[in-house]
């Protein structure tokens, strides 16, 4: 894992004799006090502090049988013992991850030099680091990805375009939406389309990459806008009436051409012209799916198509 600083941070991962990895460690719980539920108690109450494979330490409250068997004060006092603990054997950041229901212990962490790294819908995430010099935790998400398509029928030359309600402009522009958690960029472009226009489609490749920082709609932060090329499937719009303004198939060349647009959609609208007049193979950036490093996960590569003889290449 890399840090903000591109550091990275903790202890190596160990491995069983088998290569697999070995299930995370469990951390003794420490700091007993007389008439609390603390130390063996919290343990006993379901609390297992666990250390990741860097170093750290990671506290989940939402494992507690009975939250409401824990005040304020007794985890004061637990969490005080067990953070002089965890520096004194070496660990490097605690990770305590705190359900909203329990937001009450939020304060008594804050106390201890404890930040917010995160939130979620149901529970925040806050951090202390124990290593020398400055935090080298990796800061959460800061992007959010926007993806669209093209779907471009080739037979006729015609492009799928819509213009969005509410917009004080209205500009011709790729149907498209924000990408779900776990979602491909590809499926993406290919449900967004559908959902907006009624339109079934295949992914083909991606065509451009838009990046832009301190984005009004992305909370102030970096927003990547993908457009797709995709191939169309269905030819008869339904257009989504509470999105969309207009939708209709327009000649490639007239997008192109035509001022009603944004400077995105006109440039992405050349390239594609220029692909379809001169080979898809000139414009596209292609997926390829490869296993991970990480045990039974997969990721997808984008890059430009490469030549069977470099493709197939082998070691001599």
């Amino acid at each position: 894992m890399l840090g903000a600083r591109g550091l990275r941070w903790g202890l190596p991962a160990r491995r069983a004799p088998n290569g697999a990895r070995p299930p995370p460690a469990r951390v003794s719980l420490c700091g007993r006090r007389q008439g609390s539920l603390a130390g063996g108690s919290l343990a006993a109450a379901g609390l297992q502090p666990q250390l990741d494979k860097f170093g750290g330490v990671t506290v989940h409250l939402a494992q507690l049988h009975a939250p409401d068997s824990l005040d304020q004060g007794s985890f004061q006092g637990w969490l005080q013992e067990s953070v002089k603990q965890w520096r004194a054997e070496g660990r490097i950041a605690v990770w305590l991850h705190i359900p909203i229901l329990q937001s009450k212990f939020i304060a008594t962490a804050a106390l201890q030099g404890f930040t917010f790294h995160h939130a979620e819908s149901d529970s925040s995430t806050l951090t202390l680091w124990l290593g020398e010099g400055h935090s080298r935790l990796p800061g959460y998400a800061t992007h959010q990805l926007g993806v669209a398509g093209a779907a471009l029928d080739v037979d006729t030359g015609k492009v799928l375009v819509v213009q969005d309600k509410n917009k004080t402009t209205n500009a011709w522009k790729f149907p498209g939406g924000l990408s779900d958690p776990g979602e491909d960029i590809g499926n993406t472009a290919v449900r967004e389309v559908f959902e907006e226009t009624g339109i079934k489609s295949e992914f083909k490749s991606l065509l451009s990459i838009r990046q832009q920082h301190r984005h009004p709609g992305a909370f102030g932060k970096s927003d990547m806008y993908i457009i797709c090329r995709l191939q169309p499937s269905s030819f008869n719009i339904s257009f989504c009436q509470q999105e969309c303004l207009r939708c209709e198939w327009m000649d490639l060349e007239e997008l192109a051409k035509t001022k009603d647009t944004t400077p995105i959609t006109s440039t992405v609208a050349k390239l594609l012209l220029y692909g379809y007049r001169e080979g898809f193979d000139k414009i596209d950036i292609t997926m390829r799916e490869f296993p991970a490093v990480y045990t039974g996960l997969f990721y997808n590569l984008y890059h430009r198509e490469l030549p069977d003889t470099y493709k197939n290449m082998t070691e001599f």
